[in-house]
């Protein structure tokens, strides 16, 4: 079947783009490599981005890292660009400028030139829609560039910028069928964003050695935390560098080893704010689908906590919210590439009904493969469709109990659509 450019059309629309690349290459389809990405940015210099750039990897965190980075860095006045990946609701998330998200004629100006230039060479969904964001970033000429990788890092899209600060967040198992088996392998991975002479921040504490051995071998300076950099944890926090130091900090609303890393890259990128401007941020500092409350009564929580390691820090904050409340509840689709068992055991005893739903397309996992994790005490309910599950879990809230909501990006899309559609 012959996908007709929307260039062909008088007017299209970013769903006619969307559309059109989905058709071309769908999203599920992974083709890692630098290759044809390079060779289109290369022909319009989309790979020499503006400003000063961040590249960020990791298994779980850069959403949450890049987000204090960027209100950091918003706080003292300069321009920030953020791309990061996948949207929750609407595609125009992908791309922030200045905390706003890039309105739809802008991306459609966008899709239209990397059309032009991209020829004859096949590009995947990620590679065209990172391309479109490249566009826009150098026109619009933002003072800092934050970009988040996609899948790894070596052969990610995303990694043919030139990033003036390297920042790796966590190194997990995911993603092994494209990164490897081992935390050794993806760690070799995701360090491939590291630059000769060219600083990096390594949130991970438990560093495999073969990011070490990349380092090495690039002469990449790190800054490591608990090294080169510390933190303590509670309600009330420090952080401290060889060069400064930020005492009573207020505990945000996201992990404070991701803050941690933000302060000691934008110390070496010289844009470290004083500590009433890192006060003010943190009280308000929030990302939607992480940690986010949709109701307070009855209590209503959502994130995107997809593999063990993001369910386990999911869970150590259910730990903390227990005893407040009369019922926990969750309700959990999942893909089923991921590691749902240990994923789901990290709930072991935080959980006293589930909500199981099968979630749709090649990759979604159904209510009763979850299921199938389960001991035989557990108390469960199967749907075959997130809204069936996500209402009836609802109607079985109390005022006085936690619903809980997490497995995928997908479920919390859906989850924040329909809450939408119940506001209209």
């Amino acid at each position: 079947m012959t996908v007709l450019s929307p260039l062909s059309q008088s007017s299209p629309s970013l769903a006619d783009w969307l559309c059109y690349i989905e058709q071309k290459h769908p999203q599920h389809q992974i083709e890692l490599g630098l290759a044809r990405i390079r060779q289109v940015a290369e022909q319009a210099g989309l790979h020499q981005l503006p400003g000063k750039k961040i590249l960020l990897a990791g298994t779980n965190g850069k959403g949450t890292t890049a987000r204090t980075l960027e209100q950091l860095l918003l706080a003292q006045g300069v321009s920030v660009g953020v791309y990061s990946s996948p949207h929750l609701v609407r595609f125009n998330e992908r791309l922030r400028l200045n905390d706003q998200d890039v309105a739809d004629p802008i991306w459609v100006e966008a899709f239209a030139a990397i059309e032009r230039l991209r020829g004859d060479i096949e590009l995947t969904y990620f590679e065209f829609t990172t391309l479109a964001a490249f566009f826009i970033l150098c026109q619009q000429q933002p003072d800092f560039c934050l970009i988040e990788v996609g899948l790894g890092g070596r052969l990610d899209a995303t990694n043919i910028i030139e990033p003036d600060l390297s920042l790796l967040t966590t190194i997990d198992l995911d993603h092994q069928e494209f990164l490897g088996p081992d935390r050794t392998s993806i760690g070799r991975e995701k360090a491939g964003i590291f630059r000769p002479a060219v600083p990096a921040v390594v949130l991970e504490t438990d560093v495999p050695q073969s990011v070490l051995d990349v380092a090495q071998a690039l002469q990449t300076p790190l800054w490591r935390s608990g090294e080169q950099y510390s933190f303590s944890s509670g309600q009330l926090w420090d952080w401290q560098s060889a060069r400064h130091q930020l005492l009573q900090l207020p505990k945000p609303a996201v992990p404070q080893a991701n803050v941690a890393a933000a302060l000691m890259a934008l110390e070496l990128l010289d844009a470290l704010p004083d500590a009433g401007v890192v006060e003010r941020v943190l009280l308000r500092l929030s990302l939607p689908g992480r940690m986010q409350w949709l109701s307070k009564t009855p209590a209503i929580l959502l994130d995107v906590a997809h593999n063990p390691q993001s369910a386990a820090y999911l869970a150590g904050q259910l730990a903390e919210l227990q005893g407040q409340y009369h019922t926990v509840h969750a309700l959990v689709g999942m893909l089923k590439d991921k590691d749902i068992h240990q994923s789901l055991q990290c709930f072991a005893g935080k959980i006293d009904q589930w909500h199981l739903v099968s979630l749709p397309g090649v990759r979604g996992a159904s209510a009763e493969q979850l299921a199938a994790v389960f001991s035989d005490d557990s108390v469960l309910h199967c749907y075959s469709d997130l809204a069936a599950g996500f209402h009836s879990a609802l109607s079985t809230l109390h005022q006085d109990d936690l619903l809980v909501i997490f497995g995928s990006f997908v479920t919390v899309s859906a989850v924040l659509a329909l809450q939408m559609e119940t506001e209209v």
